[in-house]
């Protein structure tokens, strides 16, 4: 009779190894999310989880085990921001409202001036 004395024995056990290896290969997908939004902001700490639960039913002296890895979690980002003007009438602007003059086009040169090195 084999008996079966430890967790790590059993999840290796369940489902026929499938188990242990899509709990595996979640644990490294999140590890490595992680590691690229801690790659992006060195000074930031990012946190995330992956769960493994077991649902026991006992009838008779027989156990069945369902096994459930539910999605991993990852923080939320924040999403970028975009700024405008507000403008007369509660519109937005992409142009700060006291600086149109600055893209009207290229303005003439004033060939009449001297450069201050002359």
């Amino acid at each position: 009779m084999q008996v079966i004395r430890d967790a790590q024995t059993l999840i290796g056990m369940l489902e026929s190894g499938e188990l242990n290896q899509e709990m595996s290969t979640k644990l490294s997908e999140t590890l490595e999310k992680l590691l690229e939004l801690s790659d992006d902001r060195p000074n930031v700490t990012y946190k995330g989880g992956v769960s493994l639960k077991l649902n026991l039913s006992v009838k008779n002296g027989m156990v069945e085990i369902n096994a459930e890895i539910p999605p991993p979690t990852l923080p939320k980002l924040p999403r970028k921001s975009t700024v405008y003007w507000l403008i007369e009438g509660g519109q937005l602007s992409t142009e700060h409202p006291q600086q149109h003059d600055m893209f009207g086009g290229p303005r003439e040169i004033d060939h009449s001036r001297r450069s201050p090195s002359q």
